[in-house]
Order: C-alpha cells, then sequence, then structure tokens
C-alpha cells in the first residue's frame, strides 16, 4: 500500500498572511506536486483568484496541482457537503500528489477539520503532516486578537478605538490550541520588542514542544513547514479550546458574530479609495477588507488588502483580454451596514 498523502493545514486569524505563505511554497515548491484547497469566508473568492494571479497552476494538467476554492463557509462547517468530496477526488489521484495544503478561512476552527481525517476513508489515504498557525505579529503587538486578555484589557485602555470582541479572541486561541508549528509573520513591520512580546505571549498557549518560527512576507523554506509528520489527527482529541462540544451537540460557530459584505463598483480613484477605507475602519466594526481595483488607465489590476488600520496595495497581474475591469471588495466585521458602506465606496468612483 502506498505511503499516506502528507496534508498541511494553514491557519491563522484575519490577515495573518496565509495566502502569501502558500503563495511561497508553491512558487519553491522543488519539485513537489502539491495540490492546494483554499477556503473562504463571505462571497468573493480573493485568496484563489491571488493565488491564479501568480501564475501558480491551478488547472488539472499543470503541475503544480489543482486549486480546489471552497466559498460557502468555514471549512469545519462544509467538510459534509464539499470537503469530503474533494478530499475523495484528491485521493483518487493520489499518484499524482506529493502534498496537499488547505488554507482555512481567517475565521475557521482548525479542531474540526483535524479531526475530519480520522473518517476510515480519508484516515486511510491522507494524514496530517502539520498544523501549522500564523499570527500576525504587528496586530496582536497593538493589542489586536492577541492571546492574553490580560495584555489586550491594558491595550484597550491605551486606545479605546481598538475593538475586542471576545469570539475574536477565543477563536485566535482556539486556532494556536490546535497548532503543531506557529509562524510569527510580518516580523519585517516591528522591531525585536514586538517580535519579543509577541512571542511570550504565543508561548503561553500552546505546549512546549510546539516550535515557534519568525517570517517576514512568508519567506521560509519549504522545509521548514512541510515533512513535519505530526499525525496531527492522532492526538486533536487531547487539545481542548473555547468551542468544545459535547456528546450529540450541534456545532455552533457564532457565525452571527460576523458579517461579510461585496461591493461591487467601476473604475476608482486609488487615493481616495484607501483614504475612505480607512475612514470607515474608524467609523465601523471592519476586521478585514481585501479585494481587487481597477484604477483608469493602468492596464494591471491592483490587489488590495486590509487588516484592521494597515492596508497594503500592489500590482498583481494584466487584465485579461476580454476581461472587464472592474471593482471588487470584500468587508468583513461586525454588524455592518452594506448599503452606508457602498455609498461612502462610490465616493472613490472617477466618472467615465
Amino acid at each position: 500500500m502506498s505511503a499516506k498523502i502528507p496534508v498541511t493545514i494553514v491557519t491563522g486569524f484575519l490577515g495573518a498572511g496565509k495566502t502569501t505563505l502558500l503563495r511561497h511554497l508553491l512558487q519553491n515548491a522543488g519539485g513537489r506536486r502539491i495540490a492546494v484547497i483554499v477556503n473562504e469566508f463571505g462571497e468573493l473568492g480573493i485568496d484563489g483568484e491571488i493565488l491564479r494571479g501568480c501564475g501558480i497552476g491551478c488547472e488539472e494538467d499543470e503541475a503544480a496541482g489543482q486549486l480546489y476554492e471552497l466559498s460557502n463557509g468555514c471549512l469545519c462547517c462544509t467538510v459534509q457537503e464539499e470537503f469530503y468530496p474533494v478530499m475523495r477526488e484528491l485521493i483518487a489521484r493520489r499518484g499524482d500528489i506529493d502534498h496537499i495544503l488547505i488554507e482555512t478561512s481567517g475565521l475557521a476552527l482548525p479542531k474540526p477539520l483535524v479531526q475530519a481525517f480520522n473518517w476510515p476513508e480519508i484516515k486511510n489515504a491522507c494524514t496530517v503532516d502539520a498544523v501549522v498557525t500564523l499570527v500576525d505579529v504587528p496586530a496582536a503587538a497593538a493589542g489586536q486578537f492577541a492571546a492574553n486578555p490580560k495584555a489586550v484589557d491594558e491595550q484597550r485602555r491605551a486606545d479605546p478605538n481598538l475593538d475586542h470582541e471576545s469570539p475574536l479572541h477565543e477563536l485566535f486561541e482556539d486556532q494556536l490550541c490546535a497548532a503543531d508549528l506557529v509562524v510569527l509573520s510580518k516580523t519585517d513591520q516591528v522591531d525585536v520588542d514586538a517580535i519579543a512580546k509577541v512571542e511570550t505571549l504565543v508561548r503561553g498557549e500552546i505546549p512546549a514542544q510546539v516550535k515557534i518560527i519568525a517570517s517576514d512576507q512568508g519567506r521560509l523554506d519549504p522545509d521548514l513547514l512541510l515533512g513535519l509528520a505530526s499525525a496531527s489527527e492522532e492526538s486533536i482529541h487531547l487539545r481542548q479550546g473555547h468551542h468544545e462540544h459535547g456528546e450529540g451537540e450541534e456545532h455552533d460557530h457564532d457565525h452571527d458574530e460576523f458579517d461579510s459584505i461585496v461591493v461591487d463598483l467601476p473604475l476608482v480613484d486609488r487615493d481616495r479609495l484607501l483614504g475612505l477605507l480607512e475612514h470607515l475602519v474608524e467609523q465601523h466594526t471592519l476586521y478585514r477588507i481585501k479585494g481587487f481595483v481597477a484604477l483608469p488607465g493602468k492596464p494591471m489590476r491592483l490587489v488590495v488588502q486590509g487588516v484592521g488600520r494597515r492596508f497594503d496595495a500592489y500590482f498583481d497581474r494584466r487584465w485579461a483580454e476580454g476581461e472587464t475591469p472592474a471593482t471588487r471588495l470584500v468587508l468583513i466585521g461586525h454588524d455592518l451596514d452594506a448599503a452606508v458602506l457602498e455609498q461612502a465606496l462610490r465616493g472613490a468612483v472617477v466618472e467615465a
């Protein structure tokens, strides 16, 4: 019988850099034939599009494998509808696959997904090589989505504009609870004291044997992340998080705590758009903003990503022939009014 297919689950909170890490892994696969499953919360499949925009193979006949994008909720809620048939298809092609990467939604609980690898048909063919949890160091250092409630309370007193909804912190801690390896991301944006502070916060939430490594822009040697042979599915039941369920209880992720809306716009002015987004973050409870932007006179598509009040923007590819340049943004937060947000963002539209 052939060896089991190793599966790496990449988890982490909103904007932690999961897609950036996947891009780096796929572009430096070293001959590994990798299949990718991308999962998102919300209506707009941004992360899958970003991977496609990098020229990473996502067609069935390309060496890098096929990209599977599950877009109707967190993976642990969709395993019975989408995850299982996707895994069955990958298992049927196991001779063509060396490794599977799964990027979970920033709002997903990793533990139920790992437990799904104990299903007989999956367990016989696949093993969880490792759960890799990314931590956004600048956000955690600032007290946003930090694992230590005491540190959060101290930061709240220092900055009343920060949002500290308890479900977010519980989710952050549950993602750490499931980790076999923790990656501190965006370390190039902070000083050594901030990195040390976040490492201390994280270390308090994970077992001593779980390693912590630092990364900037996802640039890590794939050998540090792949081939860890953790067999996480065999020990995941020992890891206790905030969202445990008794026998027969329904699985509830408090999805009502989060809203996801999509805003479609034509050509926009870049500076006006970024200014409006920064203003909206200050006025509304927005956790994550991401999308594609069409600029007048620019033949390339602009990717915009924001977490908290920090925004990144870069061109990823040219608009394809026959593709009408247009702006699409997804906004994730709490108690959002779609009409109000869309009306505000229309202030960035460039009139034809």
